[in-house]
């Protein structure tokens, strides 16, 4: 059968139309394709090797400073004694806690996957606790108000994203996270100012933070040669390369000086 002219050139057009927009046969091709996910490195067990240590300040420890509350009731009802800033946390023999220590190299091109789990941060008696901590990229931070007042959470990160959120007593707790690698990231209070925290952001989970023993483990690393990095507010930073092998362990120590 003929077709008269303008229908066959409406014809064409509809079929170059429907040509150029791809068909319908092809978009439904693609529809059942698998989305690409990531690939996270995975250690092998069997050759996991571990670093592990301690941190020493050698001399005497410098006092910590006092906090004054007596301007803020709700927090200086809190405590009985004085209260001083836990700046510079010494154990028995100058064990030094409060310290994080890090891979800081040796893991370049590796991704790892991010915990499901979250890292608290505690307002207990108008002091962070704990002063130092450390999560991944992409972790979870939940910060909790265990004190009967406002406080007011403010990360001062140069390199994240920087908010700054008011927290009721009793109320949910504030869950963030931070998407860049970050370390001794300070955390403020802008209603009590004699509050400080560090919070420390890794791509990986080769990290510790020590407490009043100066101790740390890093376990489960894969073989290898790293730069190890031991970060402290007062005591600033100091760095160890160790190569370690398959199933190997380690230990590595870190001095600093009083002065």
């Amino acid at each position: 059968m003929l077709l008269h002219k303008p229908v066959y050139f409406m014809l064409t057009a509809l079929l170059m139309l429907t040509l150029a927009c791809g068909g319908g046969d092809e978009t439904a091709s693609t529809e059942g394709q698998a989305v690409e996910t990531e690939s996270y490195f995975e250690v092998d067990s069997e050759t996991a090797a571990t670093v592990t240590g301690t941190v020493i300040l050698e001399g005497n420890a410098p006092r910590n400073p006092r906090i004054n509350m007596s301007a803020e009731p709700d927090c200086h009802g809190l405590h009985t004694g004085a209260v001083r800033a836990e700046v510079v946390l010494v154990g028995e023999g100058g064990t030094l806690g409060n310290t994080f220590v890090w891979v800081k190299s040796g893991l370049e091109g590796k991704k790892f996957r991010t915990p499901s789990d979250s890292v608290a941060l505690d307002q207990k008696g108008c002091i962070y606790s704990p002063h130092v901590l450390g999560l991944q990229t992409r972790q979870k931070l939940a910060v909790s108000n265990s004190d009967p007042t406002t406080h007011n959470v403010h990360p001062l990160p140069k390199i994240n994203r920087e908010w700054n959120k008011s927290q009721t007593a009793d109320a949910p707790a504030i869950e963030r996270s931070f998407s860049r690698q970050e370390i001794m990231m300070p955390v403020k209070c802008n209603i009590h100012p004699w509050m400080r925290s560090y919070i420390n952001v890794v791509e990986h989970p080769f990290f510790a933070v020590t407490g009043a023993d100066g101790s740390f483990e890093l376990k489960g690393l894969p073989p290898g040669t790293y730069t190890i990095e031991a970060v402290h507010e007062r005591f600033k930073s100091q760095e160890i390369s160790v190569t370690i092998g398959a199933s190997e362990s380690k230990k590595i120590d870190f001095s600093y000086k009083a002065g």
